[in-house]
C-alpha cells in the first residue's frame, strides 16, 4: 500500500515501502506515467521506491493531489504485479581492459573469475527503474546478487561515457563523461544521451535492457 504525505507547500511524496524490489519500481513507474501532463502537475522524480509529486499550488492544493494520486493508484494494475519492460534495448558491451578497469577487483570481491563476471552480468535482464544523476544515466534493477558490490570509496575523476558499472545492487550505464563512483567493468559505443534527439535519452523508465558482449575489433 502506498504510503502519501506532504514534502513541501507545493509536494507530495508517494512511497511503496521501504525495499526495493520488482514490484516497487512497477508502482512507481506506474503511478509516473499516469500523472504525466496533468493539469497542475509541474514535475514528477520518480526513484527506485518513491515519486515525488511537485504541483502548482496556484492550481491544486495539497488534497486534491492526494485524491487525484489515489484515483490514478485504484485504477491501475494492481502494485503486486512486477512490471513488464515496455521495451527491450539491446547495449553491447567491452568488457575489461581500459574499458572496464573494475572487472578484476569486482571478480575478487565475488570470488569469480572476471570471465564468469561478464557471463552473469551478461545473461540477466535488466529493468530501467529510472533516470537520474546526470541526463540519461539509468538505474538498472535485475543485478545478479552474486555481482553486487560497494561503489569505490574514492569516485574517479572521469568515468567516460558509456562506461557500464555497477553500484552497489544495481547496474548503471555513464551516459557522458563525468565523476564516477561506480564499479565500471566495460563500454558501450553506443550514445545514451543526444541533446538534439527526440527524445534525447537512448532508454527510459520501464525499458528492459539487455548486455551484449563484443569482440576487440568491434568497438
Amino acid at each position: 500500500m502506498a504510503d502519501i504525505r506532504a514534502a513541501s507547500d507545493r509536494s507530495l511524496l508517494v512511497t511503496f515501502g521501504e525495499v526495493i524490489t520488482a514490484e516497487s519500481a512497477a508502482a512507481v513507474a506506474r503511478l509516473t506515467h499516469a500523472l504525466e501532463g496533468l493539469r497542475g502537475i509541474l514535475n514528477l522524480h520518480p526513484a527506485h521506491v518513491s515519486v515525488l509529486v511537485e504541483f502548482d499550488p496556484r492550481l491544486r492544493r495539497h488534497a486534491e493531489i492526494e485524491a487525484l494520486v489515489r484515483e490514478r493508484l485504484e485504477s491501475g494494475q494492481s502494485a503486486d504485479a512486477p512490471a513488464q519492460p515496455q521495451r527491450i534495448v539491446e547495449i553491447p558491451v567491452r568488457y575489461g581492459g581500459e574499458f572496464g578497469p573494475d572487472l578484476d577487483e569486482v571478480a575478487r570481491h565475488a570470488g569469480l573469475s572476471p570471465e564468469r563476471v561478464v557471463d552473469l552480468h551478461a545473461s540477466a535482464r535488466y529493468l530501467v527503474h529510472f533516470l537520474g544523476f546526470s541526463p540519461g544515466f539509468p538505474y538498472l534493477g535485475g543485478l545478479p546478487p552474486e555481482l553486487a558490490t560497494p561503489r569505490l570509496a574514492v569516485p574517479r575523476n572521469l568515468a567516460p561515457a558509456g562506461s557500464v558499472a555497477i553500484g552497489g545492487s544495481h547496474a548503471g550505464i555513464y551516459p557522458m563523461d563525468s565523476p564516477g563512483g561506480w564499479r565500471i567493468l566495460g563500454r558501450t559505443p553506443m550514445r545514451l544521451f543526444d541533446a538534439d534527439a527526440s527524445p534525447p535519452a537512448l532508454l527510459a523508465m520501464g525499458d528492459g535492457v539487455r548486455f551484449l558482449p563484443i569482440a576487440e575489433g568491434r568497438f
